[in-house]
């Protein structure tokens, strides 16, 4: 019923502007440019734009679009993969006349007046996919670049099809979108390429890690290591994935100090991790969230609580 009010939504509008969360990744982008490019290759004639801070590291997926005021008048706005308000990229979203939501994280902020949250789902790009599937009756159509970014989303939402979340439907949304006519090596070397001195911090993660008895391990990166890489806060966000694969590690923290905040990355192997993020300033999936902190003794919080819930875990 509510894919069939967004569509029946969709089609009423004549202009739309489709938001997603900031520090936006492969999902956010690939969801929220899917999106316009089926609306605008079903419908040529309506004015369809994404909105939202860029990182240049993603420019290979989509740029963003430069909107005026004036454009959110009797607008239609589509907000994706973003589970609360304080996490919308641009707040002009509340300038539209009607908000809809899409999203694939815990419903956080009960916001917009038509909500579509789906917690099984992989990514907001696998919801996106299906979308299209239902709505393909009512004249929607799928293109090649649509493809492209919806696959590249659910990759990088899945781990490469790595994580839990990856389920039976996931795979066959795949199987259906690499007969699209894109680049997939190339999709890949843009995801997963890194430059020399993001490797030579990863390297500094895996020396200084530190690991407790019950798995929990955690990093802090203060703006002076960020400044010796010569790396951006944003570009660091690339490395959260970085103590995946070491044996015994069951949940990890990474601390980023930003200019007025710190940035907390957290991943989890089993134990269940939004709750601690959204106790302090955060949320997120059971096992990958983040938060934020304004010292680094409040780090020392997360840790505790990281711990504690790694104990639970193990005993």
């Amino acid at each position: 019923m509510t894919i069939k009010q967004i569509i029946q939504t969709i089609k009423e509008y004549e202009s739309i502007i489709i938001h997603r969360h900031v520090r936006p990744d492969p999902d956010a982008l690939g969801s929220q440019a899917g999106l316009k490019e089926i609306i605008k290759q079903s419908f040529p004639d309506k004015k369809v734009y994404i909105v939202g801070e860029e990182d240049p590291a993603l420019h290979f997926l989509v740029r963003m679009d430069q909107v005026d005021n004036e454009e959110y008048e009797r607008a239609l706005v589509i907000v994706c993969d973003t589970a609360n308000v304080d996490r919308i990229s641009d707040e002009r979203y509340r300038l539209g006349e009607q908000i809809i939501k899409i999203d694939h994280h815990p419903n956080v902020d009960q916001y917009g007046d038509i909500r579509w949250v789906n917690t099984s789902a992989s990514s907001t790009c696998e919801m996106i996919y299906e979308f299209y599937l239902q709505a393909r009756d009512e004249g929607f159509q799928l293109n090649d670049d649509a493809a492209r970014l919806i696959y590249g989303g659910i990759v990088g939402d899945t781990g490469r099809f790595l994580f839990p979340n990856t389920t039976k439907k996931t795979f066959q949304y795949a199987a259906e979108l690499v007969s699209y006519n894109f680049d997939r090596v190339n999709l890949y070397t843009n995801l997963y390429s890194i430059k020399d001195n993001i490797a030579k911090l990863k390297g500094y993660i895996l020396q200084n890690f530190k690991l407790s008895s019950s798995g929990m391990s955690s990093i802090k990166i203060t703006k002076a290591i960020l400044e010796e890489y010569d790396i951006t806060p944003m570009e660091s966000s690339s490395l959260v994935g970085t103590l995946g694969d070491i044996e015994g590690i069951n949940a990890w923290a990474i601390f980023i100090e930003e200019e007025n905040l710190i940035r907390v990355r957290l991943r989890s192997k089993g134990p269940v991790i939004n709750d601690i993020a959204a106790k302090y300033n955060g949320g997120g999936h059971p096992m990958a969230a983040g938060a934020s902190v304004y010292s680094w003794e409040e780090t020392d919080n997360v840790i505790q609580d990281l711990e504690q819930v790694c104990r639970s875990y193990v005993d």
